[in-house]
């Protein structure tokens, strides 16, 4: 479990901090036991936002994205672009319930409707063609899919193979990585928008960086590889400010601190609820054929600025 695994950590390793978290329930489990012992957290791939409202403390921090970021992003989107019907799935675990929670609300905020009530599938599952069925059924605009790793990939490729994009059903994802597009190739994903914090050639900084990665390691970072980088260095940046690695001290040092590195543009820190906001991208996956060289994946159609970006901090249920 993530609260026995965070306790050995801080107890026998003595870390003076975390950092990723890959899931939500790995996030808040974690949060819970290094908040009694006053280490701060960085979580990065857990996307729930109730680590930023109710299930908050003062030693954790929200970096990169969340689920409100990602159905402000795709949702509002896909919504403005012409996809206002909606038929949703989702995961049926913290993650996946807070995702579709957001991206229904984004939907209908901008005029779109969700044409049936959303259906949670097994996790982890392999079989989506019960809902595939379904979605030809009902003849959405747009197919959304809430799943992440293994399970989007396997929903991706049934979608495919069920000619959902030929009976004009797009696919709208809730989060991306690139090793999802890596697993089933570019054009299996062709067309489909996403919101992202970050990616390799999105600019000279990112590309910058990006090289001297490929150069250590063989091969381009993730978005989520990146961040971790860029949240540690923003830890570590806090404890030389504090003059010290205690969890009181740093915790200070990073509240409403205002940074702009390789990743995080237009960063702030907000002190209220530790949600890190920045600039964050709506991208569309191209086609194979229109890739420059490998990891060529995404372009760009909008920037979202960081103040726009996440929950606004009226809607924050946080209290420390």
């Amino acid at each position: 479990m993530a609260s026995n695994k965070a306790a050995e950590m801080i107890d026998r390793q003595n870390v003076d901090m975390l950092v990723d978290l890959p899931t939500s329930s790995a996030a808040l489990a974690a949060s819970e036991v290094a908040s009694k012992k006053k280490i701060p957290v960085m979580v990065m791939t857990g996307g729930t936002t109730a680590l930023t409202n109710e299930k908050c403390n003062r030693y954790t921090f929200h970096y990169a994205y969340d689920n409100y970021m990602l159905a402000n992003g795709t949702g509002a989107a896909v919504t403005k672009r012409g996809g206002n019907s909606w038929y949703i799935i989702y995961p049926n675990y913290a993650f996946g319930q807070d995702l579709n929670r957001q991206m229904t609300a984004a939907i209908r905020e901008n005029k779109g409707r969700v044409v049936t009530n959303s259906d949670a599938t097994p996790f982890p599952n392999t079989d989506f063609s019960s809902y595939l069925l379904k979605a030809q059924s009902l003849k959405p605009k747009v197919f959304g899919t809430m799943q992440a790793g293994a399970d989007l990939v396997n929903v991706v490729k049934q979608y495919n193979e069920f000619g959902l994009r030929q009976q004009g059903i797009g696919l709208g994802i809730g989060l991306l990585f690139e090793t999802d597009v890596a697993a089933l190739g570019q054009d299996a994903f062709a067309g489909a928008l996403a919101t992202l914090p970050w990616y390799w050639n999105l600019d000279q900084r990112a590309r910058t960086w990006a090289a001297k990665f490929e150069k250590s390691f063989g091969k381009k970072p993730t978005w989520a590889q990146a961040g971790v980088y860029s949240a540690t260095m923003t830890y570590l940046n806090a404890v030389a400010r504090a003059r010290s690695d205690g969890g009181d001290a740093v915790v200070k040092a990073l509240e409403g601190h205002r940074f702009s590195d390789f990743y995080a543009r237009s960063a702030y820190i907000r002190p209220q609820d530790h949600r890190v906001i920045l600039d964050v991208y709506t991208v569309q996956v191209k086609p194979k054929s229109q890739a420059r060289e490998a990891g060529d994946i995404f372009t760009k159609i909008a920037t979202i600025p960081a103040a726009r970006a996440f929950q606004p901090l009226a809607e924050s249920k946080c209290k420390f």
